[in-house]
């Protein structure tokens, strides 16, 4: 029996900004059209009233002068270790619903993750579940000592 499986060869991409307080089980996303400083940090300005903290890579869009007026901590996370990222757990939640289905246009596919998004939100005992571990948990104290 021949399987036919509807295939999208499109090369279009919108980055997801996330942060996630998996204290509160809380999440904050943007869209931007690359990674890039100068692209990332207008977002996390926008997000001030609500960061105290952000956990990241090395990643070449998480470095640069554009972030210098941040007055946050920054708990900066080993290279290839997206184990360690809160947000990587999301994301991970958000492909097990979105993957594998054909949009036909990437606003389609973002509107599909808008909406896990949303639901997700809903939820912040879920979000705690997915994102709160234990050293998670401990040193975000400490930085609020």
């Amino acid at each position: 029996m021949k399987i036919r499986q509807p295939v999208e060869f499109t090369y279009e991409w919108a980055y997801l900004n996330l942060a996630v307080n998996p204290m509160e089980g809380t999440l904050r996303w943007n869209w931007t059209s690359d990674m890039k400083a100068e692209s990332i940090a207008p977002v996390l300005k926008s997000w001030d009233d609500a960061l105290e903290a952000i956990a990241w890579d090395g990643a070449k869009g998480h470095q640069g002068s554009e972030y210098d007026e941040k007055d946050i901590s920054c708990i900066q996370q080993p290279p290839y270790s997206p184990e360690l990222q809160p947000a990587e757990r999301i994301f991970q939640y958000l492909r097990a619903r979105i993957e594998g289905i054909v949009y036909g246009e990437l606003d389609l596919k973002k509107e599909a993750v808008e909406n896990e998004l949303r639901k997700l939100a809903a939820r912040p005992e879920r979000v705690q579940s997915l994102t709160c571990w234990d050293w998670i948990e401990r040193t975000l104290t400490q930085l609020s000592h």
